[in-house]
């Protein structure tokens, strides 16, 4: 079973770019992050076409996030528990089914600005509400990939330029506790288990030449839990997408799951 996780930038804006890396890479889950739109204005009938069955969790204008499988969908959660006033859709969790059931989430974690702002302390509890979900994801025992736009890197391996970065959104200290909280917990880094050097990215920045200068940031994650590590066979970033016309400024990252 092939999982991918991409930030799409807007699913409406980038539908014929999606289309055509569905058909080539040929992914059997995607978890989606920013598809912009509300979910009667996904456009279903084009991905079904493909063979995909969808859930999704949309919202006007920004955020959205949504699964796409060859598989049936089952048991789909949305929204991430622990904030009843929280509106932005940014969490759809839901179990793959199959022989080897798998639970997947696509997250999209708030970018927070800068380090101090009110939506940095926006995203600060967003992620100590995801840490309190990884607890409970990691305690069912179940194989379980946990996709999304983290908006952390993990280390300064991961920033094109740590000096310039240091202490900055993120790439800040208490934005990579939490996430080394979640790790620590138990989850396997699909991406670094089979890339072990450093600056390999999965954002570029549309600004300032970012991509043509390869100025990037690996802030994309695919996190596993020890049932899912098991199956774990490969796992990459497809940089393809990225030097597409009209492209998002993220790019797929995926990982191979066995039986």
């Amino acid at each position: 079973m092939k999982i991918a996780t991409w930030n799409v930038n807007s699913i409406k804006a980038r539908l014929p770019n999606i289309l055509e890396w569905l058909e080539q890479a040929q992914p059997d889950v995607v978890l989606l992050q920013e598809t912009k739109t509300v979910d009667d204005g996904f456009p279903a009938m084009e991905i079904e076409d493909l063979g995909y069955n969808i859930a999704i969790h949309g919202q006007k204008t920004y955020n959205g996030v949504a699964i796409l499988s060859k598989f049936p969908i089952e048991d789909v959660q949305r929204g991430l528990p622990g904030n009843d006033d929280d509106e932005q859709a940014r969490y759809i969790e839901a179990v793959i089914s199959g022989q080897n059931p798998v639970r997947v989430a696509s997250i999209y974690v708030p970018m927070g600005t800068e380090v101090g702002s009110e939506k940095f302390a926006y995203k600060l509890n967003f992620l100590d509400r995801l840490i309190t979900r990884f607890e409970g994801v990691f305690a069912s025992g179940e194989a379980a990939v946990m996709g999304g736009d983290y908006n952390i890197t993990p280390d300064d391996s991961d920033v094109y330029d740590p000096e310039k970065l240091h202490e900055k959104v993120l790439c800040s200290t208490q934005e990579r506790k939490r996430l080394r909280t979640m790790m620590n917990l138990g989850y396997t880094d699909a991406f670094r288990t089979f890339n072990a050097n450093g600056h390999q990215y999965s954002w570029w920045d549309y600004r300032a030449g970012a991509w043509n200068k390869d100025n990037g940031l690996r802030i994309d994650h695919l996190l596993l839990t020890p049932a899912a590590a098991d199956r774990l066979s490969a796992a990459d970033i497809d940089r393809d997408p990225r030097g597409k016309e009209k492209a998002s400024d993220h790019t797929p990252v995926w990982c191979m799951i066995d039986g």
